[in-house]
């Protein structure tokens, strides 16, 4: 009888030490963590928004010469074989600098 005192005493110790449920095992307190799309840019104000506009024409429009001739290199798959082995500046010397001096 003792024994079966003790084996309960110690089923019910192990069901509560397993079924416990800790708020820590939670990821999130929230009911979802996921978005709508219309809500998706909720939290950026209009300003922000104008502002990266801006900066994203300024930095296009002050694109160093090397990085225009690379995306024009990018675009020619001859040229852009050709640079992954010697590199994009002599690519783009060899496709497009000798039809801009020919014309």
């Amino acid at each position: 009888m003792k024994s079966l005192l003790l084996l309960s005493i110690l089923a019910a110790f192990a069901g509560a030490v397993l079924c416990y449920e800790s708020h820590e095992s939670l990821e999130s307190y929230e009911i979802s963590p996921f978005l709508n799309r219309r809500n998706a840019n909720s939290f950026i104000s209009p300003q922000n928004i104008w502002r990266a506009k801006v900066q994203e024409r300024i930095r296009e429009r002050s694109k160093p010469a090397h990085e225009i001739n690379r995306e024009a290199c990018e675009d020619f798959k001859l040229c852009e074989r050709y640079a992954m082995v010697y590199g994009y500046n002599a690519a783009y010397n060899r496709y497009f600098r000798r039809r801009r001096g020919s014309n």
